[in-house]
């Protein structure tokens, strides 16, 4: 529960932080975002974490690289805000061939960035930003064997296994520089506001680099001691694509 409340009061942040932003944008004649989706690459540092599994009797997790993120971005005057969420795509080890126990391993984060627009061409921002990012790594060790190996409820509440699910919170900050291309559409008027209306498609290149080094956690954030330490500092480089908006008023 520790560990979803630190997330909610984040996102509680990063959202309270946009809102004001947009507050103060409604004051303006001018508001402008995008919803956007975005497939991020940035390589994972699994060869600890694939040592302790071998010596404990579970195969290697293939690489956990790609991620898939959900983002707005808010814009006021030449300022760029960015936040959104993502996970990364499921790594799954081969079941040991003895006793059937696999692991299965996801990221998630959630993160905001702060950019400024360098660009005068209204087809085309380009912008350096600093953000922050916090998120988790999630371990499950699969022992289905012996999960299964019972049809009886009762039974089945005591049994014997070593399924369990293993959590490492991070912090880190980002580093990098986004260009966005905004192909235009139709514009909409409603009463008397102008909808402009456009198609971002952009790329975020940058460095991650994670600031702490938190011990694994189990159930009620339990902690774990001589667990992988390696941090996940990296680059990173995604690609996007949405759907823009700017709405003008007399």
């Amino acid at each position: 529960m520790n560990n979803l409340r630190k997330i909610f009061l984040l996102s509680a942040g990063i959202v309270a932080t946009m809102a004001t932003a947009n507050a103060q944008s409604m004051m303006d004649k001018e508001i402008s975002g995008t919803m956007q989706l975005q497939g991020m690459y940035r390589q994972g540092n699994l060869g600890q974490l694939n040592g302790i599994l071998n010596a404990n009797g579970i195969p290697s997790l293939p690489d956990n690289n790609y991620w898939l993120n959900l983002s707005m971005n808010h814009i006021h005057k030449q300022f760029v805000m960015e936040d959104g969420i993502g996970a990364s795509f499921t790594s799954s080890s081969a079941p040991n061939t003895t006793n059937g126990i696999n692991a299965k391993y996801n990221q998630f984060q959630i993160y905001g960035r702060l950019g400024y627009n360098i660009s005068t061409d209204q087809n085309l921002r380009v912008f350096p930003f600093l953000g922050i990012n916090l998120s988790q790594a999630m371990l499950r060790i699969r022992d289905d064997k012996r999960t299964q190996s019972t049809s009886d409820f009762s039974s089945e509440l005591l049994n014997s296994t070593s399924s369990k699910t293993l959590w490492n919170p991070r912090f880190g900050l980002e580093f990098g520089g986004g260009l966005d291309y905004l192909i235009g559409v139709k514009d909409k008027k409603v009463e008397n506001f102008t909808i402009h209306r456009y198609i971002p498609i952009g790329v975020r290149v940058g460095y991650y680099l994670q600031t702490t080094s938190s011990n694994w956690k189990i159930d009620d954030n339990y902690n774990l001691n001589n667990g992988p330490s390696n941090k996940q500092s990296a680059v990173f480089i995604n690609v996007n694509i949405g759907l823009g908006y700017k709405v003008q008023r007399p």
